[in-house]
């Protein structure tokens, strides 16, 4: 049952995501805007470009929905509502994530077309820059709590989040995140300048797969930021999953927002900043916990 009900918010959270991202784009919120373009997807033929590998080229879109319901087992939606409390579930969740990266390659790779090589080699570029970032402020995270099991990282923030706690982790961890949903300005790997880029072989019901494991990778990026920044399911007066699901949803939001206002970076600049910049924030977040932990104990 806890398994069922998870996945129902995982999909409730991926419809509400493509209601926000909608909206994020053309200013107008949509209701049956998802379902429509969803069943336009799946009435649409299935195109298979001339020389693909059909191995990879299949199994790009399952691998990514896969990859963002496998980290989102390990992220507790309430103090009981988790489907693995693994004792390192915090790093479970990157390297659940880290699969996101092969299925862009295989996305990118499999259809034998330039765009979607460009695309896939350019979210391996991203990921050489936004790595190491990601599992340092997962260490600080770590550092507080004195666990990895994601349900003592959210006990660890009755008192104060994670977010006021660790302010410059949680910055780190946000533009990280977005940089794995490539989400605006980070959105390399389906630029428009590549025709959709991994994107752009995609056709009918592979497209809606695709699109659906994006969706769910959004909602369980701003899941892990809720559970390790925000405190989880503390919350006054409503129940705890209610928490995590408005903090969610609003995390969710602001990433989808933030990115509009931006242009989009250029592919060395992001390495050089992340690389200059991020790594630095990073362990400076590591020595900060660390100075917190030894005057507060």
């Amino acid at each position: 049952m806890t398994a069922l009900a998870v996945l129902l918010m995982l999909l409730a959270g991926a419809y509400l995501v493509a209601m926000l991202e909608g909206w994020a784009a053309t200013g107008r919120l949509r209701v049956a805007g998802p379902a429509l373009s969803a069943a336009a997807l799946l009435g649409q033929e299935s195109i298979v470009p001339r020389r693909p590998d059909r191995i990879l080229f299949e199994v790009a879109p399952v691998l990514l929905l896969v990859s963002a319901i496998l980290a989102a087992a390990v992220l507790p939606f309430g103090p009981s509502l988790v489907i693995a409390d693994m004792a390192t579930g915090a790093l479970f969740v990157n390297a659940a994530l880290a699969y996101v990266m092969v299925a862009l390659l295989m996305a990118g790779w499999g259809p034998d077309g330039a765009y979607a090589m460009v695309a896939g080699w350019r979210f391996l570029g991203q990921l050489v820059g936004y790595s190491m970032p990601i599992v340092m402020a997962i260490a600080a995270i770590a550092m507080r709590a004195e666990s990895l099991r994601n349900t003592a990282v959210v006990e660890s923030q009755a008192a104060l989040p994670n977010a006021l706690y660790q302010p410059v982790g949680f910055a780190v961890f946000f533009l990280a995140a977005m940089c794995l949903a490539f989400l605006p300005p980070f959105d390399l790997p389906t630029a428009g300048e590549l025709a959709g880029g991994v994107e752009a072989e995609y056709a009918g019901a592979r497209l809606a797969v695709m699109r659906l494991g994006r969706m769910v990778l959004v909602v369980t990026l701003s899941a892990a930021v809720t559970v390790f920044y925000l405190g989880g399911w503390h919350g006054p007066l409503l129940p705890g999953w209610a928490w995590s699901a408005i903090k969610t949803l609003a995390v969710a939001a602001a990433m989808l927002a933030a990115g509009r206002y931006v242009p989009r970076i250029r592919e060395a600049d992001l390495l050089a900043w992340w690389w200059k910049l991020g790594i630095p924030l990073a362990l400076a977040n590591i020595f900060w916990v660390g100075v917190l932990l030894l005057v507060v104990k």
